[in-house]
């Protein structure tokens, strides 16, 4: 009797160690789902900074493009008085600029006075609904900070605001338009559109629901974060010929950058693991778990042997 109650509660302990390293060993794989390798860096999506900009008044973090043009394309110089709040919301405007000005329109931007990199950007607006013209969220760097050109778009079309484009450039390389049927005309009401950028892919949403994705050439330089509207010129084929119908205006409700965190990882670590995702955490990790191995091994050594010496005391006593 006393040997089988040795051998249910060794039983019992040994279940117990294995069945909690198992669920250990679970849980330390997927609190590495959410982290990404980009070279020596390490890119994980915990505890993101997050940005709001209500856009219903002036803010500290942007600033409004004033008193110059785009040239080629844009058929219009970018004025501060075409950015402005009214009812909570804010205001872009396209108009005339005034008489024999030189482009004939003007346009309205507002741009972060800092870049972003890695993370969630999304935005809630209503496009202009007219020929010629576009209305955009997207981020953007270039010569201007002595960077190269990088750029991620959400672009409405005003010939056809029942559909959104998407589109990216890295180094100045674009040609990735990817348009989308909404299956509502986004002029009309205020959606949310967003795109995910990480070192190995551009995803865009339009309301929560994922629509593209992007996995080549993918752009890696810290932007700024733009919305504007403008006039086209010489670009019929894509905007259709604009007919000077001004004003024009498109609303911006708010926008958000949810920031992915940017850390060291450890090169040397990395290459001795078959994890794409391995740091000095993980280093850690194994050597506290090595530790708690040979713990569990001496433990079940010495419950092992007393347990032995127990069982031949009594059965000494019962001869």
């Amino acid at each position: 009797m006393i040997r089988k109650s040795l051998l249910v509660v060794l039983s019992l302990f040994l279940f117990i160690i294995f069945s909690t390293q198992e669920v250990k060993a679970v849980d330390d794989n997927n609190t590495l789902e959410s982290d990404i390798q980009e070279g020596n860096k390490m890119i994980t999506k915990e505890n993101p900074m997050i940005y709001e900009f209500d856009l219903n008044a002036e803010d500290d973090r942007m600033h409004k493009a004033d008193g110059w043009s785009n040239g080629e394309m844009f058929n219009n110089t970018w004025r501060a008085d075409n950015v402005f709040f009214e009812d909570q919301k804010m205001n872009l405007l396209i108009d005339l600029d005034g008489e024999n000005a030189n482009p004939l329109y003007s346009g309205g931007e507002y741009r972060s006075n800092d870049n972003y990199h890695y993370g969630l950007y999304e935005v809630s607006m209503k496009p202009i609904k007219n020929d010629g013209v576009v209305s955009s969220f997207f981020t953007y760097t270039g010569p201007s900070e002595d960077n190269p050109w990088d750029e991620i778009d959400i672009e409405f079309l005003g010939k056809d605001t029942t559909s959104v484009q998407f589109n990216y450039f890295t180094n100045g390389e674009g040609e990735h338009e990817y348009s989308y049927e909404l299956g509502f005309d986004a002029s009309e009401e205020y959606h949310t559109y967003a795109f995910e950028w990480l070192p190995d892919s551009i995803t865009w949403f339009v309301d929560g629901k994922e629509i593209h994705t992007a996995t080549e050439n993918i752009p890696t330089t810290p932007s700024k974060v733009m919305m504007n509207v403008w006039p086209g010129i010489g670009v019929d084929s894509w905007l259709n010929e604009f007919d000077g119908n001004v004003p024009l205006i498109a609303k911006y409700d708010w926008f958000r950058i949810t920031q992915y965190k940017i850390t060291e990882a450890d090169k040397t670590e990395t290459q001795q693991t078959d994890n794409p995702v391995s740091s000095n955490d993980d280093k850690k990790t194994h050597e506290k778990n090595e530790k708690s191995y040979w713990g569990i091994v001496g433990g079940l050594g010495l419950f092992i042997g007393i347990g032995s010496a127990i069982y031949f005391k009594l059965n000494k006593r019962k001869k």
